[in-house]
């Protein structure tokens, strides 16, 4: 097992812009804060961007970091604040979904059928059922799962090609079976915040 030097010592380093001991934090701490975020954004490649986030702030504040004070509780309040930051922005593309498929409908004259997400969701919902069984099975595992082309051709022993193109498909096929047009672009959007 590899033996890291204690913080204190490391953050001196790096205040003074030590790549080394910047190496030496990353290695220490990349793997916990993964799992950190891993547990809150279910998401492998959310949680790797919010490492490299996190890392990228020690390293572009490394002039005012302090030896005197938990150097592991400044990188996970770090960690906490990005996490609120992706669900504040999350919440606030789901309104924005949300407030325009009224809008959409009280302009088109049907104030009395004001369509809430939640109806977009299970008409969203039908349609995947409907899906081709691999089709579906990829769409879940990309979308829902939040799981990378390369860990879904991996786990289902296909090439990262053919996952494209079924997920491709699979995305075109919803586009295609959705009822109301002028939602299209809108509930097509909301395949990307669920």
């Amino acid at each position: 097992m590899k033996v890291f030097p204690i913080d204190n010592e490391l953050v001196e380093k790096l205040r003074k812009g030590d790549v080394y001991a910047f190496d030496q934090v990353y290695m220490k701490y990349a793997g916990k804060l993964h799992a950190f975020s891993f547990k809150y954004l279910k998401s492998k490649e959310e949680a790797e961007e919010l490492v490299q986030s996190v890392f990228l702030k020690v390293w572009e504040n490394q002039g005012t970091l302090k030896s005197d004070t938990s150097f592991k509780s400044f990188l996970f309040s770090i960690a906490y604040h990005e996490i609120c930051n992706l669900f504040r922005q999350r919440s606030n593309l789901r309104k924005f979904i949300e407030s325009s498929l009224i809008s959409n409908h009280e302009a088109s004259g049907e104030t009395e059928a004001q369509i809430d997400a939640q109806f977009v969701l299970e008409q969203l919902d039908r349609i995947i059922a409907k899906l081709p069984e691999k089709q579906r099975v990829i769409f879940k595992k990309s979308r829902q799962e939040g799981k990378t082309t390369k860990d879904i051709a991996a786990e289902l022993g296909l090439s990262a090609g053919t996952v494209d193109n079924y997920l491709s498909d699979a995305l075109k096929y919803i586009r295609n079976h959705l009822e109301d047009r002028n939602l299209a672009g809108l509930i097509f959007l909301s395949l990307f915040i669920n």
